[in-house]
This record gives C-alpha cells, structure tokens and sequence, in this order.
C-alpha cells in the first residue's frame, strides 16, 4: 500500500524513493509484523485466557507430562500471526502483483481452516477437530485455484514447470500434472508444520528460518541479473514475495516472544496450517518445490516419521517409535522439552544452509 501510493510521489519527495527498493520495504514488514506483535500479543493472550474455553485440549493419547505443563494453555494464537503477517504485507508489498495476493489468500485461506479444527476441537473438549477428510478436501479446494492462477501467471517458458536444484538451465514439463504436483507441495508443507508444532516454540522457529531463506531465493528469482548470475529460473514479480515471507519472520519473531518454553499460547492448526501453506505456496511461485524439502526438512522428518509409524503399525502390529510425531519419540526416550526443541532448531538452520547452497552448487 505505501509503495502504491507514496512510490508515484518520489520525484517531488526524494524520501519515497527509498519505497521502490524490495530490501527497505522487506525490512519495513519484518519490523511492522514484529511490533504489532509486541503490542497486540499481551492484549490476545489475556483476552484468550479470560476464556477458559479456549485452552488447548490435551492428547489422551500423548505424552502424560502435557496433561501437567500444558493444560489450560490457550491455543488459536496463529490469528495473532495471521494479523501481524496481513498487516504487514498490506502495508508494505506492491499491490499490483498477483503473486503475494495468491499467497495471502492460500495462507488466510489455511488459516481459517486451522481455525474452524480448533474452535471444533474447543467447544467439543477433545484433541479431534474436523473430520481428517474433510479438511484434506478444503486444503485441496483452495490450492487448485491457487496453483492454476500460479499457472496462468507465470511465464511460459516456466508455466507447469518443474526445476531441479544442483542443475542448470533445466526444466522439467509437467503439463496437467504440474496442478496436484504442486497441490500435493502446498498441502503436504502444511501438514508437516502442523504436525511439528508439538513443544513450546518447536515449529515456530524453524518456520522462522525456512521464511527467511525463501525470502532472501524469492529476491534472487524475482532479479534477472542475479537469477542469470546463479542461473536459476528467473520468476518476474517473485521478487515482491520477499516482503511476504519477511513479513512472516518478523511475525514468527514476535510470537516466539511468547511461545517460548513456558509457552504463554499455542498457534494451534490456525498458525500451524496458514505458515505451511504460505511456505509450500512461495516455494511453488519461486520455482523451488524440491528446494523446500530440504530447507523444510524437519517438517519432512516429522511427517514421515507419522506415516512409517501408521503404516508399520497397520501392517505388523508394531510400532518403530516410541510415540509419533518424532519429537515425541526422543520425550519417551526422556530427553527434556529444552533439548529437543534447541537440537531440532539447529538441524533446520543446518538444513537452511544446505538449501540456500543449492543456489550456487550447479
């Protein structure tokens, strides 16, 4: 919005100059999202906890120590990220291109699903929300008009296309597969997270740092001299996606404030399933499906840690962990929630520098 309407007026302001510049207005998101944090967050959470109703139902089937250090938290703190991050892409990004309104709606869209899951699991006292499948038919909905307007808005020579990373100048047609291709990205990302978001401030932080890394690839997409330097695909516009993710940072920053270990509020399937969605989308735009896998890779470990667990269990009648999602399993095993929460942070920066590694090993 700043940039639409004070960008025009740089020839007598010589100051809004600085608004056509993508690293000013990607810095301006990150501190916008992070102060409306800072001022709405105590606000939220004390009306939250005014609302006994709105506490975190417990897992009967999870660890015993949450039915201690975690009942009554309240969870549906994600609306506060969902706030900061609209707030400050509205604010700061170039209203004109398609790419961040596609974003925003797949990240609000998700959104309002995580947030119908918990009010579902609120008012019914129960871990269980909506019903799985349809929740899955609503991801799925809202992805295939995103991914077909990604479609129609790329350029040709990318359109329904799929890039390799560690290759140049490469890729691949998908033709109609390219839709559930990149369904499957969007709602796969967010599921991952949805599933990490287990122990105080675990997902949020690596959440943190897969959106800085998208921020810093969708600058480089989005720049022809730096996309033909690093020969990646250049994505005209994508680059208008680094206030979008930066503005994510800066939200996850903020709500890490209290999230962190003592939580003071959960995210919930609203936090968890809008900052998936909004990753897998991005990396979809940019052209980096198979970049997100790495950068994303603990929320990969996550999910398949589930799905070998359901699957052994279906067809052996034994369990390969201790408890699933994966987290859990090393809680089993009596690490302590601090020392999980760190050591998996630090497999995501790890994880971030391998990805971000790709843009130059080609």
């Amino acid at each position: 919005m700043l940039y639409n309407f004070l960008f025009p007026l740089a020839d007598d302001f010589q100051l809004f100059n600085l608004f056509r510049y993508l690293t000013f207005r990607t810095g301006g998101a990150v501190m916008t999202a992070l102060v409306v944090c800072f001022i709405v967050g105590p606000r939220f959470i004390a009306w939250l906890k005014s609302k006994p109703r709105y506490a975190q139902p417990i897992r009967d089937d999870g660890p015993a120590s949450h039915l201690l250090t975690k009942q009554g938290t309240p969870t549906m703190g994600g609306f506060l990220i969902l706030f900061a991050v609209t707030i400050a892409t509205l604010l700061w990004a170039d209203l004109t291109n398609q790419y961040v309104w596609i974003v925003l709606m797949v990240t609000i869209g998700f959104g309002a699903i995580g947030f119908v899951d918990d009010y579902a699991k609120i008012s019914g006292g129960t871990a269980k929300g909506l019903p799985g499948r349809t929740r899955l038919v609503i991801e799925f909905g809202i992805c295939l008009v995103a991914t077909y307007w990604i479609s129609q808005v790329a350029p040709d020579s990318l359109s329904n296309k799929l890039a390799f990373p560690f290759v140049k100048n490469y890729v691949l047609d998908l033709g109609l597969l390219f839709l559930p291709f990149a369904m499957f990205v969007v709602v796969g990302c967010a599921n991952a997270v949805n599933l990490t978001d287990g122990l105080d401030g675990l997902a949020i932080v690596p959440v943190m740092i897969a959106s800085g890394s998208f921020a810093l690839i969708a600058y480089l997409t989005g720049n022809a001299i730096f996309a033909d330097y690093l020969q990646i695909q250049h994505v005209p516009g994508a680059g208008e996606l680094a206030v979008l993710t930066g503005a994510l940072v800066g939200a996850a920053l903020g709500f890490l404030w209290f999230n962190a270990p003592p939580a003071m509020v959960f995210m919930g399937d609203t936090g968890s399933l809008a900052l998936g969605g909004a990753l897998g989308t991005v990396a979809v735009v940019i052209k980096h499906e198979l970049v997100l896998a790495i950068i994303g890779g603990l929320f990969v470990l996550e999910a398949v840690s589930v799905i070998v667990q359901v699957a052994s269990f279906k067809l052996t009648g034994k369990r390969v962990f201790r408890m699933a999602p994966l987290h859990h399993h090393f809680e089993q095993k009596g690490w302590q929630e601090p020392t999980i929460v760190i050591r998996f942070w630090i497999i995501a920066f790890i994880l971030a520098l391998v990805g971000l590694a790709t843009l130059k090993l080609r």
